[in-house]
């Protein structure tokens, strides 16, 4: 079984104008260009009194190497988003009012993330051996790269939706 540990957390909150469906798109491609296989794992949409209540999560892989393995967590969480017409340079442009807007990106580092070395008890101790006195300085630098993605993900979506509140 692959062993998973938690590298880093970081959270985003927005209020104000944007575009989801521009956001959600731009999250998308920023993923698909880091080469991270990205995968929707829930979506929810409900209508309440003051707006829409959005709560979406995503799961995004990426090999490192043939022992490491990134995984980060998103969590979208959107409360009282209502539909807003806004007027920018003289033209009428539809977007979104966030009462609040949330995402979580966690990220999480995989060894031996295809198993190969849990067979027998003898390569289970091999294993412990490996991880604990072979490559610590790999796995830090594969904790870096992760921490790196997290960091620079986390920057884009808040540049993107102070680019886009403010169109």
């Amino acid at each position: 079984m692959a062993e998973k540990e938690n590298v880093v957390k970081e959270k985003i909150k927005y209020v104000g104008l944007g575009d989801l469906d521009e956001t959600y798109k731009f999250a998308r491609d920023w993923f698909w260009k880091e080469e991270y296989n990205l995968v929707e794992d829930s979506y929810s949409e409900k209508i309440k009194s003051a707006g829409k209540e959005i709560e979406i999560e995503w799961t995004a892989a990426k090999k490192l190497t043939d022992y490491f393995k990134a995984t980060l967590k998103i969590k979208w969480r959107i409360l009282a988003m209502t539909d807003v017409e806004v007027e920018k340079d003289g033209k009428k442009k539809k977007m979104n009012k966030f009462g609040e807007f949330g995402m979580e990106v966690k990220g999480i580092i995989e060894k031996d993330y295809s198993s190969k070395w849990e067979g027998s008890a003898t390569q289970k101790f091999f294993k412990e051996i490996y991880n604990k006195y072979v490559i610590p300085h790999r796995t830090e630098e594969k904790e870096g790269i992760i921490m790196q993605d997290v960091q620079d993900f986390k920057e884009e979506i808040k540049s993107f939706l102070e680019l886009t509140g403010r169109r």
